[in-house]
């Protein structure tokens, strides 16, 4: 459905077709149609296979995407995606990543559900995502693994910190493929947000559902710019002219650890030619009124500034990478925005040299290595 959507809201099937295609699977087909859900005209996507094909581990899979000719931003993508359904399997299992083996999750029809939705995605180069909390069925499932409670389990490890609600329909109206394509795009939640729609895409389903269309709606469109709409961050400031180093830099740990997006310090001349510094934070604006207090509690400041600022965020996701020192996450900052920033999560290459007497920086590099091979 998702992939659906997005070709009816525009995308040229052939992204998605190109993207299955280069996974060389043999006896594959994806088609298009057209299709009528209640009054809504919609398009349709389905994967045929031809083939009888073998089931595949987590790791099988991610092979398979490494050694394929998708592009390099769709193949990360595509990793990205498969990585958080593993690690939910494997939660649910309660066996390692390495050890899981996909049944339904693991047919073609939902690799190719998963590589052609990460296709659409990097086709549009979306500077957000948005996605409306999620509608949950009930009931029970019948699977390879015996019967299961809906939603299923792998489908609430994968929208951990994602909103739902009880949709009150019997039945799985979020599958695991679903939740974690959801759960890796999507910037944030809301029931509708504030931007100017532009073009609409109707996704079909199969099922028949009791009270409502079964369709999934993308709508692309642009952020309003108008006064009226309140900015994203705040960044907050103080100036100090009576602290250690030792105290600034102590109250910058203090302000990260509460949750600033960053915070930093800039010396400047204060009155009576004085010298001092600036203490900053970043912070998303409904976090905005806690980190002020928290920057008067570390500092000796009587008072702070606010100043509304908007931000620019590349798509980022984090993918893992098994190197000889061990797994190490790695985080891709991509988008329309030239290059992609590669970088392997400091902490995990600190604690990786640490155990194995290297350098940090040997242990970057072959982080690094790992992820271009």
């Amino acid at each position: 459905m998702t992939i659906a959507a997005l070709v009816d809201l525009g995308v040229p099937f052939h992204v998605v077709s190109h993207a299955v295609g280069a996974l060389g699977l043999p006896g594959t087909e994806v088609v298009i149609e057209r299709a009528q859900v209640g009054a809504i005209g919609a398009t349709r996507f389905d994967v045929r296979v031809g083939k009888k094909q073998p089931e595949r581990s987590y790791s099988e899979i991610d092979a398979l995407l490494a050694k394929s000719k998708l592009d390099r931003h769709v193949k990360t993508l595509s990793r990205a995606i498969f990585e958080r359904l593993g690690r939910a399997e494997a939660h649910v299992h309660r066996i390692a990543l390495a050890d899981v083996h996909f049944h339904e999750v693991g047919a073609v029809d939902a690799i190719a559900d998963i590589v052609g939705a990460a296709a659409c995605f990097v086709h549009l180069g979306p500077s957000d995502v948005v996605v409306a909390p999620l509608p949950l069925g009930r009931g029970f499932v019948d699977c390879r693994h015996g019967v299961l409670p809906l939603p299923a389990p792998a489908t609430v490890e994968c929208l951990r910190g994602v909103p739902t609600y009880d949709a009150g329909i019997d039945g799985e109206l979020v599958t695991p493929t679903g939740a974690a394509i959801i759960a890796t795009l999507a910037r944030r939640f809301e029931a509708w947000p504030r931007f100017s729609p532009e073009r609409v895409g109707w996704g079909a389903g199969t099922k028949r559902l009791p009270d409502r269309p079964n369709a999934l709606r993308v709508v692309l469109g642009s952020s309003e710019t108008a006064s009226t709409t309140p900015s994203s961050h705040v960044v907050i400031e103080a100036n100090v002219d009576d602290m250690t180093g030792e105290l600034a830099g102590h109250a910058l740990a203090a302000l990260i650890g509460a949750g600033a997006l960053d915070a930093w310090a800039a010396p400047v001349t204060m009155k009576k030619g004085r010298p001092g510094l600036v203490i900053s934070v970043l912070a998303a604006r409904e976090h905005a009124e806690r980190l002020a207090a928290e920057l008067l509690a570390q500092t000796s400041s009587i008072g702070v500034r606010f100043t509304p600022v908007d931000r620019l965020e590349r798509p980022r996701t984090v993918v893992t990478v098994d190197t000889r020192f061990g797994a190490i996450s790695v985080k891709i900052s991509d988008g329309p925005y030239g290059a992609p920033v590669i970088k392997p999560e400091f902490d995990d290459c600190a604690a990786a040299a640490a155990r194995a007497n290297v350098p940090v920086r040997v242990v970057i590099a072959e982080a690094l290595a790992a992820y271009k091979s």
